[in-house]
């Protein structure tokens, strides 16, 4: 089971509410997974209506902020310094 597969169901068993997508926002979040990868798996955990195939471009670019977020305050704390 890859990784991203893992945490995933393993959020789905703790909050059976959250819709598929919120729970792989979730699982990828902060885990620097390459787009590609993001993208496979997006189409094998997320209902497809749990989006508006329309969105998926938007939400897709989201989830990968979400996966690799900017490292600009470590670069500018250290700038401060």
């Amino acid at each position: 089971m890859k990784s991203i597969e893992r945490r995933f169901n393993n959020i789905t068993e703790k909050k059976p509410f959250w819709s598929s997508f919120i729970c792989f926002a979730e699982a990828v979040k902060g885990q620097r997974f390459t787009q590609p990868i993001l993208h496979r798996w997006f189409q094998k955990l997320v209902q497809k209506d749990d989006y508006a195939q329309s969105d998926k471009r938007t939400l897709l670019r989201h989830l990968d902020c979400l996966s690799n977020p900017s490292r600009t305050t470590e670069i500018k704390d250290k700038i401060d310094r």
